[in-house]
């Protein structure tokens, strides 16, 4: 029976992706694997399957993925080898790239089943890069992956990036605890939260203007129950991030927070007034955007009040598009990991739920 090789987008709700499995179900096709991705337009549902002697070719197949709610629907030819489990072939392959660095575009191009993978010249005669193409930096370096017919993801960019830092290191993991220089030249002490910070997170609500607060809460809540807190610590969470000042006050909160889709995770910041406009945010953007891509992420969002123009510009100078909502007086804006910026457009069916 033909092995195929199929990818849908879908809108990301309850029954969407039963749908789909039905729909194929109909069809004759066997579902062999199934794997959920992340991409800048939403998730992305892909699957190997076999079909019958006879049975509906990938025109057919496409125009049933597409009744059932499926969007830009590729349907390309598998193989028996592409079977293999997932994480044991990374694992492989990552050991080959540490005892054959020289392989890297070979090996990157195994990874993400690409039809052509070779050292990038900036100002060649490749033009361009589009959906189908992908950079991959290595070393100061890219190598440029090609797949026709098959985007690549942004779940895809993550782990071909994650391949290359775990087999070929060359600088050192982020660490959480650091000191960041302001722009006046402060130090500031910057590290994860400990459940021995409770009183001193609660003072820094207290000592944070109203204003302050309701940009971060979208209400002047005076500060966050004990269940949040909590939940601030919990690792499995994400991470929340404290900054310290110079006579051992906590100055600010940073979170990223573990949402649902794959791959994503939501930040969020707090800084006293006193302390704004200093750098000390941006700082802490930049090292949160780090630890996130140290974990594997592949994106990160942000809700904010439309007016938060502050919170806005930050994201915006790092890489991340602004999306509206469904709420007028909420955006969101999200920046991907992988170089590549996020795609522009409404959020059907979000009404800008604070996570924390």
């Amino acid at each position: 029976m033909p092995l195929l090789r199929i990818r849908t987008e879908i809108e990301d709700r309850p029954g969407r992706l039963a749908s789909l499995t039905a729909a194929l179900a109909r069809r004759g096709a066997n579902i062999l694997g199934l794997s959920v991705q992340l991409d800048s337009g939403g998730v992305v549902d892909e699957f190997v399957v076999d079909v019958p002697p006879g049975g509906p070719d990938a025109r057919a197949l496409a125009e049933a993925l597409g009744a059932a709610g499926g969007t830009r629907t590729a349907v390309l030819p598998a193989r028996p080898h592409e079977l293999v489990d997932e994480p044991t072939r990374v694992l492989v392959l990552a050991s080959r790239l540490r005892a054959e660095p020289h392989a890297v575009p070979e090996i990157l191009g195994e990874l993400l089943r690409a039809d052509d993978a070779r050292w990038h010249s900036p100002g060649g005669e490749d033009g361009e890069p589009d959906r189908c193409d992908l950079l991959v930096p290595v070393r100061g370096r890219s190598v440029r992956l090609r797949r026709v017919g098959l985007p690549f993801t942004a779940t895809e960019a993550a782990r071909a990036d994650a391949l290359v830092r775990a087999a070929l290191p060359t600088v050192p993991r982020p660490c959480a605890s650091r000191r960041i220089a302001l722009r006046d030249g402060t130090q500031v002490v910057v590290r994860p939260i400990e459940r021995r910070d409770a009183d001193t997170v609660r003072a820094l609500h207290e000592r944070c203007s109203l204003d302050s607060r309701r940009m971060r809460y979208f209400s002047p809540k005076p500060y966050p129950p004990r269940r949040a807190f909590e939940r601030f610590c919990d690792p499995s969470r994400g991470m929340t991030l404290v900054a310290e000042g110079p006579d051992g006050s906590l100055l600010a909160l940073a979170h990223l927070v573990l949402v649902r889709d794959p791959g994503a995770a939501e930040v969020a910041f707090l800084v006293e007034d006193a302390w704004q406009g200093r750098g000390l945010g941006r700082g802490l953007a930049v090292l949160l955007l780090a630890l996130a891509r140290d974990r594997g992420l592949v994106e990160v969002r942000a809700t904010a009040l439309s007016e938060n123009a502050r919170m806005r510009r930050l994201l915006t100078s790092l890489g991340g598009r602004t999306r509206r909502t469904e709420d007028t007086a909420v955006v969101e804006i999200r920046l991907r990991l992988d170089g590549r910026p996020a795609e522009p457009g409404a959020l059907a069916g979000w009404a800008g739920e604070r996570r924390i």
